[in-house]
């Protein structure tokens, strides 16, 4: 299907940004990401994949902020969970990444879900164990 006849929904966005993700073009990606949210602003998925998006591009504080309007638009989508503890614990904040992840494993036990808990788990031990020295 040439580009011109690229069906103009929310959902035809989002997939283009997915695809655009997967090739690390974020700048293209988060275009087509905003494009499905002009056309749905209540689409969680987008918002989830917007925040994947910034976060390619390194910008982590509207990347958390697109993960929390993603779980604010629905409290279950485990995907979100997970996103912003995988987020938050790039920036060091691991209590915070450690409870995301707990609320992606509750909704949702997926097995990479409950590794990444493990992995920040020490994380976070050890960050609080060098503190009490």
């Amino acid at each position: 299907m040439p580009v011109t006849d690229f069906p103009q929904t929310a959902e035809s966005f989002n997939g283009k940004g997915c695809a655009l993700c997967e090739q690390s073009q974020f700048n293209a990606a988060l275009s087509a990401f905003e494009q499905a949210l002009n056309l749905a602003p209540d689409y969680c998925t987008a918002w989830n994949n917007k925040g994947n998006a910034l976060c390619g591009l390194g910008r982590s504080a509207e990347a958390l902020s697109a993960y929390d309007k993603a779980i604010a638009l629905n409290p279950h989508y485990h995907q979100a969970h997970f996103n912003r503890g995988k987020l938050l614990a790039e920036m060091g904040a691991y209590g915070n990444a450690l409870a995301a992840y707990e609320q992606a494993i509750a909704l949702k036990p997926e097995p990479h879900y409950l590794h990444a808990r493990e992995d920040i788990w020490l994380k976070n031990k050890l960050f609080a164990d060098s503190r009490m020295i």
